[in-house]
């Protein structure tokens, strides 16, 4: 076979196949830009901090993804009216106990939010997995959480000063209040 390099055949076929891969490219480029806005979108500060854990773009938008996915399967529920109840008044219990007793309220509250946490299904036996799934439903409160856990692990060690304290009650409240909240119902009225 003699391949003829000024052939208009040859040549048409050659720009054919270039303007594909330019289109596949350019499909692409913009589907990566759109997850980005996406997850930039959805994740808020939680997805800065994912790039700056994982070492690039691409690998934080991989475990963001994987997150959802992993939140997909759980059985996240809502409150029914009786738990919602019980957990906003154990909630003022101790927020009241602050006043007395800062270092008990701090950990009587980390332990309501893993109770809430629980009661909603969310799986919580492990800190770091239970900041990465909340990351999923509850993105500009997670940092919150993380903060406040952390100065409620400095409380046993005396680390933690009144102020710090007071901080993570109010990390603490911030998460809480979004894990409390009823949903908006709807009512649908049919057409007859």
């Amino acid at each position: 076979m003699n391949l003829n390099l000024t052939d208009p055949k040859l040549i048409g076929l050659v720009a054919v196949v270039i303007l594909i891969i330019a289109a596949l490219v350019w499909l692409y480029v913009r589907k990566r830009r759109s997850t980005t806005a996406d997850l930039r979108q959805r994740f808020g500060p939680e997805y800065a901090r994912a790039v700056r854990e994982h070492g690039s773009e691409r690998k934080a938008e991989a475990k963001l993804e994987d997150r959802e996915k992993r939140v997909e399967k759980l059985n996240i529920r809502d409150l029914d009216p009786m738990e919602h109840g019980r957990f906003l008044k154990r909630w003022e219990s101790v927020q009241s106990r602050f006043v007395d007793s800062p270092k008990g309220a701090v950990a009587e509250a980390d332990d309501l939010v893993s109770s809430l946490m629980n009661a909603r299904g969310y799986p919580v036996s492990d800190f770091d997995q239970r900041a990465a799934d909340i990351s999923v439903d509850h993105p500009r409160v997670v940092e919150n959480y993380r903060s406040a856990h952390e100065i409620a692990l400095r409380v046993g060690k005396n680390g933690a000063t009144t102020e710090d304290l007071r901080t993570a009650m109010i990390h603490y409240r911030s998460l809480f209040e979004e894990l409390v909240q009823v949903p908006a119902t709807v009512d649908r009225k049919e057409v007859a």
